[in-house]
């Protein structure tokens, strides 16, 4: 009787998910994203927003909510209601932001892992004027010349992380300049005010193209299909190097199972049509998609991995 009771009251409490689950989404769907207009991670989710809308069958409306890179959106986004119809697009300092300096969410705890999108390598780049031409170069000049300065658009970002990442791997000492932005950045680096910089590929890679930088290596596991001819830092002499900036979409914990499978597998059957996925690619940045359990475990991986990076070069907020 007892049992049966129990069973009773387990059914009544999964009927309202269930329920919730079956009619969603039921109003207007609120995608926020973390960083200003004209960005990347702007412009993948408005790239992304019209086959959303024609997919859940409801408006979704971009919301940009920037700052304090990327923590007031997400702080946003962690506090919503979890019904599914608010969920956001943030990309990997989500992870380093928490690791370098208070934050008002946790990653793990407060977020609920729906997809991810994609990745995107970084390119190391120099001025086409310097000598570099190879990670061997490189290594070769920054030993016989220490402190030499590389940009990133902020200290945590993918960029900065993977500077810090090179300077540990190869024992170098180099000098980090933080901007308020990678455009800046890569000004400075085209002028000769920075020696080079890990740029994130979908801002870099027009530079490259026009000739207004070169490519040295990427940061990812494999070769860059859009880069076929630059070799990865792994190949180029420091074996098991690798990062990617990373784009997502989360929402607050506690959304019912159901309807994260249901965001999931209209997510996924957006990005990965072939159309998507060559504007992406176009980009820079290549598909991952999948299920949220994998995201789940990526999520926890980068922290094990960015945490170690962080601890090691000392990262802090200047």
């Amino acid at each position: 009787m007892k049992r049966r009771m129990l069973l009773g009251a387990g059914m009544m409490l999964a009927a309202p998910s269930l329920a919730s689950a079956q009619s969603f989404p039921s109003r207007p769907i609120r995608l926020i994203v973390t960083f200003p207009p004209g960005g990347t991670t702007d412009i993948l989710a408005r790239q992304l927003q019209p086959k959303m809308s024609e997919v859940f069958g409801q408006p979704v409306v971009v919301e940009n909510r920037s700052g304090a890179s990327g923590a007031i959106g997400t702080v946003e986004i962690a506090r919503a209601q979890p019904d599914g119809h608010t969920f956001g697009m943030v990309i990997s300092s989500v992870i380093s932001s928490t690791l370098i300096s208070r934050q008002p969410y946790d990653p793990i705890r407060d977020l609920t892992p729906i997809q991810l999108l994609a990745r995107v390598a970084d390119i190391l780049v120099v001025p086409v004027s310097s000598p570099i031409r190879t990670v061997a170069d490189l290594i070769a000049h920054s030993k016989a010349n220490p402190g030499l300065t590389y940009g990133s658009p902020g200290i945590g970002t993918s960029v900065h992380i993977a500077g810090e990442m090179f300077a540990l791997a190869a024992g170098l000492d180099m000098t980090h300049v933080p901007y308020r932005g990678g455009g800046p950045a890569l000004t400075d680096l085209i002028s000769g005010h920075l020696k080079l910089m890990f740029g994130n590929a979908s801002s870099t890679l027009p530079y490259v193209r026009d000739g207004q930088l070169r490519a040295i290596a990427v940061t990812s596991a494999q070769r860059a299909p859009y880069l076929p001819d630059v070799p990865t830092v792994a190949e180029s002499g420091l074996p098991g190097f690798e990062i990617d900036e990373w784009y997502a979409f989360v929402g607050p914990a506690g959304i019912p199972q159901p309807i994260i499978q249901r965001l999931n597998a209209g997510l996924n059957g957006i990005v990965t049509q072939p159309a998507e996925r060559a504007r992406l690619l176009d980009m820079g940045a290549e598909v991952v998609a999948g299920s949220p359990e994998e995201f789940s475990r990526f999520m926890r991986s980068e922290v094990d991995k960015i945490g170690r990076v962080v601890r090691e070069a000392n990262i802090r907020m200047e």
